[in-house]
């Protein structure tokens, strides 16, 4: 498997393009052509994507995007309705869509349930007809088409990648401005200010690098003309009495929180990488609101530990071991835990009176703000791992500090 580069930006920063349509109406073949290169199966078979396929590039002028490839809206049978489910999913994290109508066949009700469904989000739509090149097909079509979809239509030849380069334009056209005006850490700092960040190296850490939620922020302090010190929380303290002159503001990785928080004298302000990817990526205010959720639990409540991507579980692994001993010392009784990864939430979501979801840093804010969305309409709380472990160590008000809105709400709260 192809390791990514250093300078990537991570998938998650990228402008998230999904491509839609029914089977055979040359999806793949599309995408071949706009990255030109072979990086999509394509098949006459129908049905030959069965899952979402995500594919990083650079689309210039917009930078990093990633493509998504989807399975056809029109998939058949016990298997093509989880193929489909699949797809609507890919609307949750889709910055902009791709709506390709078969020159074929023409418009049919399965394109318009995609269209509407785009629309509901609010996402901006290229509509395309491929195959323009085909036998039978005529411009009238074209005009009629549009007319029921509402939606300008760019004729292209995926196959002969004619008019490919006429969709990159309204691509770029249609593409939103910024996919995250959201601040890091960039409007807590001033340019010239130390910014300590506090780094554990310990066997949950990768090998040879950084997590991407600690990449991010040096990148973000760095961005804003400040100085990046990195440390570990043993050496914190020596830290600290080197520098020359006092830090803006100490930002650890949540798990070191208990020491660094014994460490940072009080008058410097202190926060986690979690907190501050909270208001990045998600609803901070939400997930603050959520801590008052954990006084009202009972013994028995049943409590999700929702993780957005997968990976090796460490012998005291944050969400399934440290969490829920945590947990259950604020309680001084059981609940019940269950656990979710990667693509979303499990569909007995109303049975959980607290959702305790981790930092987000491999998914878009998008995504992250559906996740949200969801539990809100069902009037679920929901905290995030940053967040919890602060509070369980009776520091949140401390690390909301820097935060001052977020340090309102919780006060109110409490």
């Amino acid at each position: 498997m192809q390791k990514a580069s250093l300078n990537e930006t991570p998938t998650a920063s990228r402008l998230h393009i999904a491509i839609f349509g029914r089977r055979n109406a040359g999806k793949s073949s599309l995408i071949n052509a706009i990255t030109n290169q072979d990086i999509a199966l394509v098949s006459p078979v129908a049905g030959t994507t069965t899952d979402p396929v995500f594919k990083a590039m650079e689309l210039l002028p917009i930078g990093p995007v990633v493509i998504i490839d989807t399975a056809g809206i029109d998939d058949e049978g016990e298997l093509g309705e989880l193929r489909v489910k699949k797809t609507y999913q890919v609307l949750n994290k889709t910055d902009l869509a791709v709506l390709i109508i078969d020159g074929m066949t023409g418009v049919t009700d399965y394109d318009l349930e995609i269209l509407g469904r785009i629309r509901e989000k609010n996402i901006p739509v290229v509509g395309v007809v491929n195959k323009c090149d085909v036998a039978g097909y005529t411009p009238e079509d074209k005009k009629n088409w549009e007319k029921r979809l509402n939606i300008n239509l760019i004729e292209v030849s995926a196959l002969k990648r004619q008019g490919i380069e006429e969709l990159k334009r309204e691509i770029i056209n249609k593409a939103p401005s910024s996919i995250s005006e959201h601040p890091l850490i960039g409007d807590l700092i001033s340019p010239g200010d130390i910014v300590v960040l506090v780094v554990p190296i310990d066997k949950a850490a990768p090998k040879g690098r950084l997590i991407l939620p600690q990449q991010q922020t040096i990148r973000d302090v760095l961005d804003h003309n400040a100085i990046a010190v990195v440390t570990k929380e043993t050496e914190l303290k020596n830290t600290l009495s080197s520098l020359a002159r006092k830090p803006r503001i100490v930002v650890t990785d949540s798990q070191a929180f208990a020491r660094v928080a014994q460490d940072t004298p009080r008058d410097i302000p202190m926060t986690s990488f979690s907190i501050l990817f909270a208001r990045y990526k998600g609803d901070l205010a939400q997930l603050v609101e959520g801590v008052k959720a954990i006084k009202n639990l009972k013994p028995g409540d049943r409590v999700l530990i929702a993780e957005a991507c997968t990976h090796h579980r460490q012998e005291d692994d944050i969400g399934t071991v440290k969490i829920p001993r945590w947990l259950r010392q604020i309680l001084g009784f059981d609940v019940q835990f269950e656990w979710s990864s990667g693509f979303g939430f499990p569909e007995n979501l109303e049975d959980f009176k607290l959702v305790i979801h981790c930092g987000g840093c491999m998914i878009n804010r998008k995504e992250m703000l559906y996740r949200l969305s969801l539990l809100k309409r069902r009037n679920i709380p929901v905290v995030n791992y940053g967040v919890f472990i602060a509070y369980a160590l009776g520091i949140l008000e401390r690390a909301l500090e820097p935060i001052p809105e977020a340090a309102l709400l919780f006060s109110s709260e409490s």
